[in-house]
């Protein structure tokens, strides 16, 4: 029997370096060190070095386990268990100096997630969370919001900056959540967000064009922390369906239901 609170806890100390390398190289990237990925996709060598940070306690943490990582720093894919990392949320935060951004590591047992944390390092928050067993805050234990009308949620989203196709769509469910909310937030942390999510800042949040890394840890926290977490057709492919809908759940049916009503 896994004991995942104990993975859990061993992941933190594994990250605290690795978040006090990039808490110490905000200041020092120039222009020369920020690299293209894709189109409007930036990386540095403090990505990349994180992550070789990360994968090299992680494998001994947990040997067999392979990785799912976002800057491919270790590609092999383990039987039962696979790490799932992003060294630095926020890249585009990072380099501009707006101190929003996190470290996101969760692990995967076989095709469910188990463990998560997320380490928002603007405020040096570190949000964890274990399959049944509940979602921390620096080790406080946190759960969503428990608001009953969408008129009095704060909601957050990410624009998107390559997958123009449903851009109108989104346009669109955002004007509706403008006039039917408190009001949407855009952070440029998927990881963060829901992060936020999870300790009730934000009622909900919604994206299209995320990753696995973007949101597997964040997603587990919303789920420990007593929340709703699917596509936006309802269902369980949010991890590898490029969509995410995550929110307390009671409010989660009307929410949902706006973003079917655009997003097709």
């Amino acid at each position: 029997m896994t004991n995942y609170q104990q993975l859990t806890q061993a992941l933190v100390e594994i990250t605290k370096p690795v978040s006090l390398f990039i808490r110490n190289h905000r200041e020092q990237v120039s222009k020369s060190d920020i690299e293209l990925k894709d189109f409007n996709s930036l990386v540095s060598y403090v990505d990349k070095t994180a992550e070789e940070m990360l994968v090299t306690g992680l494998k001994e943490l947990v040997p067999e386990a392979g990785f799912i990582a976002e800057e491919g720093t270790e590609t092999q894919r383990g039987q039962r268990f696979n790490w799932i990392i992003d060294p630095l949320d926020g890249t585009t935060n990072f380099l501009h100096g707006i101190p929003i951004f996190a470290i996101s590591v969760a692990l995967m047992e076989d095709k469910e997630l188990v463990c998560g944390m997320v380490w928002e390092i603007g405020q040096n928050e570190c949000f964890t969370a274990w399959k049944n067993g509940g979602a921390f805050l620096n080790g406080k234990a946190i759960q969503v919001n428990s608001n009953h009308e969408l008129k009095n949620t704060l909601l957050a989203t990410g624009f998107p900056y390559y997958d123009f196709d449903r851009k109108q769509s989104f346009l669109n469910l955002l004007s509706s959540f403008f006039e039917k909310t408190r009001g949407v937030r855009r952070l440029g942390s998927a990881a963060t967000d829901l992060a936020y999510v999870a300790c009730g800042r934000f009622d909900a949040f919604f994206e299209y064009g995320l990753s696995p890394w973007d949101v597997a840890a964040g997603a587990l926290l919303v789920k420990e922390a007593g929340g709703e977490v699917t596509d936006y057709s309802g269902t369980n492919d949010y991890l590898f369906g490029r969509e995410i809908a995550a929110g307390s759940k009671s409010i989660f049916e009307p929410f949902l239901a706006e973003i079917q009503a655009h997003m097709h």
